[in-house]
């Protein structure tokens, strides 16, 4: 069994994904539009080129995601994103990519269980954890 987050969107579900693809180095999958589906019908017209359903591998994790009609969308709350780094380096660049207007909830900083750890919500809504266990330097440093 496995099981993979599935995110909605209000209408920048591609926009995410390629950001996310960006950011964490992942690998977007195919993306289904509402265009030529049997739910074309259940969308606006201006909605046909948003996507019904699209996914993005990043390690072997599985993000799935939709566009979410504006009537039915609600923003997300109560769950978090949680981001497993080793290195202090690329932790402190997804947490500054990713953070890009968005909000910064905790800054990310050394903590009593980890390196670095910090709390954001990017710009698509979304809650992000970003926990670093390991360190650049040295053994011994």
């Amino acid at each position: 069994m496995q099981v993979s987050p599935y995110l909605s969107f209000d209408g920048q579900c591609e926009a995410a994904f390629k950001f996310y693809e960006q950011c964490l180095g992942g690998q977007l999958g195919a993306i289904f539009r509402y265009a030529g589906t049997p739910h074309a019908d259940q969308v606006p017209a201006d909605w046909q080129n948003k996507v019904m359903h699209g996914s993005l591998t990043i390690g072997n994790l599985v993000l799935m995601g939709a566009d979410v009609t504006p009537d039915r969308y609600e923003p997300p709350k109560g769950f978090s994103l949680s981001v497993q780094i080793k290195s202090t380096t690329d932790a402190e660049r997804i947490f500054r990519e990713l953070g890009k207007d968005g909000k910064v909830v905790m800054a990310l900083e050394k903590t009593f269980w980890a390196d670095r750890f910090g709390m954001l919500i990017d710009r698509f809504g979304m809650s992000w954890l970003i926990n670093c266990e390991g360190s650049d330097q040295p053994p011994g440093a």
